[in-house]
């Protein structure tokens, strides 16, 4: 079959000799649709530290360089395990789904307690082995093949998996209705907690810090009620001029990736603040802890996304709560999605938002 697999930085290739992959009783094999590429793809695609497998394998996939790739994906079940066959409530052949790409032993304390995303090796479908949406076909656990209703489209059922790490974020923040947030970044993710902050009826301010004019019109179009940029106000100054009376929003959500960004978070939020760390980091961040001292200020992380995340984002999408379409900027084929996608996200990040891959054409 025909698959996109990463054979290391700056080198994805399109094979058309990769073997179909067997359905094992527990999963279901699904032909994907559309798949998106996003940050920690393209992090992969630029450094060897997001995808550390060159010589040692992971150790629930077993699986080292060349590895499939492509891990936000929707298609349509064409097969079913042994054991998911006997289920009535499993998915069935038919069945258009969301991929949910957790890759989790099941065995670890984290597993046991329901965090599967926090799981001791936890991993990737499409960044750490068990092939990738950008696929002709790929098998995964059944629990994690989430089914579409019909009202949403294989597009936005690709949005799904991007989608439900902002809520799992916006979940973790806890933010109360007449809350003022901070959003660190209007890259996708940063976006996403917008919508997902608006679909979950909260009330407050929306202030989001970034660079770029195309991706500061996205925020405003998303729901941010004031976009600052960096470059030109003090960050600090601005938060504490609009929210409760110099103090500060309650809650920052920082989605950048950039030591700045999250030194200013930390310094914005108000005392006893809480800031949750949603983005991705290949180095040691340093954090000005004397920020957080002083106020007794909150650092959190949020990582990737729960089954319950998944769902709550179908439910939301099917309800008109949460409306993705804008993020979707960029439409290509399997064969462009180096030029297209990978060099489009590096070279063009002002007019570059979401680009979905059509695996079927």
């Amino acid at each position: 079959m025909r698959a996109i697999r990463y054979h290391g930085p700056g080198d994805l290739r399109v094979e058309h000799d990769v073997p179909e992959p067997e359905c094992l009783p527990h999963q279901v094999k699904v032909r994907p649709a559309f798949c998106g590429i996003c940050g920690s793809d393209l992090h992969a695609y630029l450094s060897d530290k997001v995808i550390p497998l060159r010589d040692v394998p992971h150790p629930l996939t077993g699986e080292t360089w060349p590895i499939g790739f492509g891990h936000e994906f929707s298609g349509d079940v064409v097969a079913v395990g042994a054991e998911v066959a006997k289920d009535p409530d499993g998915p069935k052949v038919g069945d258009r789904v969301a991929c949910q790409p957790t890759i989790c032993c099941n065995h670890c304390h984290s597993c046991k307690e329901g965090a599967v995303n926090c799981c001791d090796d936890l991993g990737f479908v499409g960044l750490m082995g068990g092939g990738g949406g950008l696929s002709d076909y790929i098998c995964i656990d059944a629990r994690f093949a989430h089914k579409l209703p019909d009202s949403i489209s294989y597009e936005i059922g690709a949005l799904v998996e991007p989608l439900s790490v902002a809520w799992h974020a916006v979940e973790i923040a806890a933010v109360k209705p007449d809350d003022d947030v901070l959003v660190m970044g209007a890259g996708p993710i940063g976006l996403a907690v917008i919508q997902c902050l608006k679909a979950q009826r909260f009330g407050g301010q929306i202030i989001v810090v970034e660079l770029s004019s195309k991706r500061k019109e996205f925020a405003r179009q998303c729901g941010a009620t004031t976009v600052i940029d960096p470059q030109g106000e003090d960050v600090v100054s601005k938060c504490r001029s609009l929210c409760g009376g110099g103090q500060g929003p309650a809650v920052a959500l920082e989605c950048a990736g950039v030591a700045a960004s999250m030194n200013a978070a930390c310094r914005a939020v108000r005392t006893k603040g809480l800031i949750v760390n949603v983005a991705l980091w290949e180095e040691p961040v340093p954090i000005d802890m004397m920020a957080l001292l002083f106020g007794e200020k909150r650092l959190a992380t949020a990582i990737s996304l729960t089954a319950s995340d998944f769902q709550a984002v179908i439910s939301a999408l099917e309800s008109g709560q949460l409306q993705a379409e804008g993020m979707i900027t960029h439409r290509i084929k399997m064969d462009e999605v180096v030029h297209k996608g990978f060099e489009a996200l590096m070279t063009e990040k002002d007019t570059t938002i979401k680009v979905l891959v059509d695996v079927r054409v």
